[in-house]
C-alpha cells in the first residue's frame, strides 16, 4: 500500500521548524556525531538530524520543478539523512554535513527517478546523468550543429555517457506518459504493458552490482578523507553539488584566483586518482572523470 503524503500542514510546519533550528559548530557536530557513533546516544542524533533537517528541506526545494509534492521529496530527504548517521564513520576527517548532504541528494534523486514517470527511464548511472542534465544536454545539442550526429557524441563526451544512452533517454522521456491498460487500437486487445520489454536484472547481477557501488561509494569516501579542508570545500562543490560552482564563484567564496581554484582542483583530483588507483587496484572510472 502506498504512503499517504504528507498533508500542507505538516509540510509548512516541518520547513519552519527545520529553517529556525540553531546551526551546529564544527566542534558541536563532532561531538554529536561521537556520542551517536560510539555510544549510541539517541539524543545526540536526534539534535544531530533536526540540525540538518534545513538541508534536507533546501534540497527539496531544488527538486521541485520535476513536479512532485514538496512533502514526498521533504520525507526522502530525511531517509537519506538518516541513512548518512547510519553510515557515518566519526573517525574518518570528513564533515557529516557533506556526508549528510550526498545521501540527501542521493536520496531525493533516486526518488524521482523510480516516480517522475510510468515507465522507469533506466537505472543506470549514465541514465540518472542524462535525466538530471536533459535540459542542458538538448540545448548543448541543439547549438550544435542543429542536432547532427558528432553534436550527440560531441555532447555525450561531455557528460562522460555514450550518445545511444542520450538517444535512448531522450526518446523515453520525449512523450506524456500513456496508460499501460490502454490497447494501441480500437480494433485490438493488446496493451501497450504488453510490449515493454522487462529491463529488470536477474537478482545475482543486480546483487553484484550493488555490492560494486557500494565498494566505490567507500572508496571515494575513503579517498576524499585525504584531502585537506579546502580540497574537500572545492570537489564537493564542483562535483557533487546539485547546480555546478564556476572557479570563478568558488575563488570569491574562498578568498583564492580563480587560477589558484583551478590549481587546488587539479592537485585534489590528482591525489584521489592515486587513492583510488590504490584501493581498487585500477585506473577509476566515471568518478569526477579523473
Amino acid at each position: 500500500m502506498a504512503t499517504a503524503s504528507p498533508t500542507r500542514d505538516y509540510v509548512k510546519d516541518t520547513i519552519r521548524r527545520a529553517m529556525s533550528a540553531p546551526l551546529l559548530s564544527i566542534e558541536r557536530e563532532q561531538e554529536l556525531t561521537r556520542a551517536w557513533c560510539q555510544e549510541g546516544d539517541q539524543a545526540a542524533l536526534e539534535e544531530l538530524t533536526e540540525a540538518h533537517m534545513r538541508m534536507a528541506v533546501s534540497t527539496a526545494i531544488k527538486f521541485r520543478g520535476y513536479g512532485l509534492p514538496l512533502g514526498d521529496l521533504i520525507q526522502e530527504g530525511v531517509i537519506g539523512l538518516l541513512e548518512a548517521a547510519k553510515r557515518f564513520d566519526c573517525d574518518r576527517e570528513v564533515r557529516f554535513c557533506t556526508y549528510a548532504g550526498w545521501w540527501i541528494r542521493a536520496s531525493m534523486q533516486d526518488y524521482v527517478l523510480r516516480n517522475w514517470s510510468i515507465v522507469r527511464i533506466g537505472s543506470k548511472s549514465a541514465h540518472k546523468t542524462i535525466f538530471f542534465n536533459l535540459s542542458r544536454i538538448r540545448s548543448m545539442i541543439e547549438q550544435v550543429d542543429a542536432g547532427a550526429p558528432v553534436a550527440r557524441e560531441t555532447v555525450a563526451a561531455k557528460f562522460r555517457v555514450s550518445a545511444g544512452d542520450i538517444e535512448f533517454m531522450t526518446a523515453r522521456l520525449g512523450g506524456r506518459d500513456q496508460s499501460l491498460n490502454a490497447t494501441l487500437s480500437e480494433e485490438g486487445d493488446t496493451e501497450r504493458q504488453e510490449l515493454i520489454p522487462d529491463e529488470r536484472e536477474l537478482p545475482d547481477v543486480a546483487a553484484e552490482d550493488s555490492i560494486d557501488l557500494e565498494k566505490r561509494r567507500a572508496w571515494l569516501s575513503a579517498a576524499m578523507d585525504g584531502l585537506t579542508e579546502r580540497e574537500r570545500i572545492i570537489i564537493d562543490q564542483r562535483f557533487f553539488g546539485e547546480d555546478k560552482v564556476t572557479l570563478s564563484e568558488l575563488g570569491v567564496s574562498l578568498n583564492l584566483s580563480k587560477e589558484r581554484v583551478r590549481q587546488i582542483e587539479k592537485q585534489a583530483i590528482g591525489k584521489l586518482r592515486d587513492r583510488l588507483v590504490s584501493a581498487s587496484g585500477e585506473a577509476p572510472r566515471d568518478s569526477l572523470g579523473v
